[in-house]
């Protein structure tokens, strides 16, 4: 898994202080080398055959073990690298166990030539084994390299036997002249060959490790580093002197310091397993970390369903997921502290989830009933343990829906203030500094958090926020649609683009109507009495051009004007036009029941294309229609008599039929070279 062989994570390379005393550390060998190899005098000579055997055999016994181990860690995860760093240690145990077994005058006499050959043979091979684990493994390589594993394990052990024949048969010829000093020469050139394998395999290692910085993994780049200098000492030290000696020294350092940072891992990860897999190939680490995620998923579940009262054995689940991910008991127990935080933070991530969906309720102008509904269903999915109720205050009292409100929401209600009762929250709804309302949460099973509180909390402002809007908005539609015609308004709501300054030709009917007469009416009749006569007239007016499915473009003192055809297209528009013409009359005939000195209306009504839009500026603006059309209009309703409707020649065509006219010629208008043919409404014979 990806936490487990990972779980000890060394601190980043980023501080700059860490790095510098690795590196002196590192350079300390090589000083030493470089000291003793300048001062002979210094380089003493130590002659202790049976030291050397000891310490030789006892590096290979470590390298064996570690072998082993890593090599079981890359069976169990089938990686290649794993493999490939198993097969240096056991490359190294083999050669220097039989450097350590071949020391003179221990169990055998040996040449020096044959004295010297496993070591040199050991760190060219096993430094061209680790340059290839530090590579990048692609699959098409991982799968070649698998498939040579055996051929490759059965070459290395039959090197280290036919390495341990050449020395047991004996080379005598070699240590003799000319032969010694070619020998000694190939040795020194070998010894540096390994140098330069294990210094680039350690800088192979380098990124790999800033990707995943764990002990293991820098013990091991520490070892290549040191296994490099230990061939750089033995390339050029004289035999048997300090210069010797400490190649030795740095072979055993590097072997045991993994060995040690393994025997650390293991302390704290309490098993054997997984102490290695931060050495693996990507493709491993990330089957581990799918392995990771699964176990914790399965983990998070399991938990859940107990919270919800389900019948779970934690003991058998954590044993099969044990089983199942190869996990030991501390893994399983940081499972389970890390399946509880993740469940903690789902739910979390819930809760708050619910919140922004209130916060984005307040932002739509929508119906309050509708609003507090879709509040309270986000309530109910952020808290699904929680039970929850709306009141809300109308007429002074406070009503919540299937049942009475309670003393806690009551009391909630009158200071204001939250209030929280065991299990039992109440929380105000606020509207302009007032309370609107209380929302109720209950928890049946356990007492609510103090996290909890500050959440629903700032729930209930949210819902307060978005309640007040809703609210304004309403407000506002309401003053909107009362300075603007219902249709224009809606348009507008729908789609806020047509506000734009400009319009576009449509073909339309425009009905104007004025009152004949209201200049002499208004001289001797005060202005309140205006006022409330013309209040009354269009009080009758508006709402037929409404019905007829008019637009309201303007008043202008005494006179109104009225579009069928925009914003909203209307294929019978003239007929709608020509249909509140005759209904204006009567609905003022009754309005001016006893009022025989009121003016009465006179309409004209014409058809055609207009320019239809919004005019103004971008502080104030009118939708109307402008053009040709619009002004025959307004002559013909000068032409028209009190009570009478007058339509233009494109009004009378497009109702064809259904209309009864008398035609009263043509007549000059103003504005138009050629008399215009007008005819005057009296009846329509198909309203449908």
């Amino acid at each position: 898994m990806a936490g487990r062989g990972m779980s000890s994570v060394a601190p980043r390379s980023g501080s700059g202080l860490r790095s510098a005393t690795w590196l002196l550390h590192m350079a300390l060998p090589l000083l030493a080398l470089w000291l003793l190899l300048a001062q002979p005098e210094l380089d003493l000579a130590w002659d202790h055959r049976v030291a050397h055997f000891v310490l030789v055999l006892a590096t290979a016994l470590v390298s064996v073990v570690l072998g082993g181990l890593i090599g079981r860690a890359a069976r169990a995860r089938d990686d290649t690298r794993l493999w490939l760093v198993s097969l240096v240690f056991v490359i190294t145990s083999g050669f220097f166990g039989l450097h350590a077994l071949v020391t003179p005058g221990v169990l055998i006499e040996t040449s020096d030539a044959g004295f010297m050959l496993p070591t040199r043979v050991g760190l060219v091979l096993a430094g061209v084994v680790a340059l290839a684990s530090s590579i990048k493994f692609s699959p098409a390589r991982t799968t070649r390299l698998r498939s040579l594993r055996r051929p490759l394990t059965a070459a290395v052990w039959a090197l280290m036997a036919v390495c341990a024949l050449f020395i047991v048969a004996g080379l005598p010829l070699l240590d003799e002249p000319p032969h010694s000093a070619m020998v000694q020469g190939a040795a020194q050139v070998a010894a540096l060959i390994g140098s330069v394998l294990f210094a680039a395999a350690a800088l192979g290692y380098l990124p790999i490790y800033r990707r995943r910085p764990a002990v293991v993994l820098m013990s091991v780049l520490t070892a290549f580093v040191l296994l490099s200098e230990a061939s750089l000492a033995l390339a050029f030290a004289p035999s048997w002197h300090a210069s010797w000696w400490l190649w030795h020294l740095l072979m055993t350092l590097a072997f045991c310091f993994i060995a040690y940072s393994a025997h650390i891992q293991f302390q704290r990860q309490g098993s054997a397993r997984g102490l290695f897999d931060s050495l693996a190939t990507q493709q491993t680490i990330a089957e581990l970390r799918r392995d990771h995620a699964a176990a914790l998923e399965a983990m998070v579940d399991v938990l859940q369903r107990r919270e919800r009262g389900e019948e779970v054995p934690l003991g058998a689940v954590t044993a099969g997921l044990a089983a199942r991910f190869d996990l030991t008991e501390q893994q399983v127990a940081v499972l389970k502290r890390g399946a509880e935080a993740l469940g903690a933070e789902r739910e979390q991530v819930r809760k708050l989830g619910g919140l922004v969906a209130v916060g984005r309720e307040a932002s739509v102008i929508q119906d309050e009933d509708i609003l507090l509904e879709r509040v309270m269903a986000a309530a109910a999915e952020a808290f699904p343990r929680d039970q929850f109720r709306l009141g809300l205050i109308r007429a002074g009292e406070l009503g919540f829906a299937g049942g009475a409100a309670g003393q806690l929401a009551q009391q909630v209600a009158a200071t204001l203030e939250p209030a929280v009762d065991a299990a039992t929250l109440a929380l105000p709804l606020m509207v302009k500094g007032r309370a609107a309302g209380v929302i109720e949460a209950r928890r049946p099973h356990g007492r609510f958090t103090d996290a909890d509180v500050a959440l629903l909390r700032s729930f209930a402002s949210q819902a307060s926020i978005a309640l007040e809007n809703a609210r304004l908005y309403h407000q506002l539609v309401g003053l909107f649609r009362s300075y603007m015609s219902p249709a224009v308004a809606t348009a507008l709501l729908a789609d806020p683009e047509q506000a734009c300054l400009g319009g576009a030709i449509a073909e339309v009917t425009v009905l104007m109507a004025d009152l004949r007469g209201f200049t002499a009416f208004a001289e001797i009749t005060s202005p309140d009495q205006v006022v409330a006569m013309l209040n009354t007239y269009y009080g009758a007016v508006v709402p037929v051009i409404l019905d007829a499915g008019g637009t309201v473009a303007q008043f202008v003192g005494d006179a109104v004007m009225a579009i069928w055809g925009a914003p909203v297209r209307q294929p019978d528009h003239a007929l709608r036009a020509a249909r509140a013409g005759l209904a204006l009359h009567t609905v003022v005939e009754e309005a001016a029941v006893g009022r025989a000195d009121w003016p009465r209306f006179r309409v004209g009504i014409n058809t055609g294309p207009a320019l239809v839009g919004n005019i103004g500026a971008a502080q104030m603006r009118n939708f109307t229609a402008i053009g040709d059309t619009t002004n025959l209009a307004a002559r013909l309703q000068s032409l028209a008599e009190p009570g009478q409707v007058v339509l233009g020649p494109g009004t009378c065509a497009a109702l064809g039929t259904a209309a009864r006219v008398s035609s009263h010629g043509s007549v000059p208008v103003k504005g138009k070279r050629e008399p215009v043919p007008v005819s005057v409404l009296h009846a329509l014979e198909h309203l449908s």
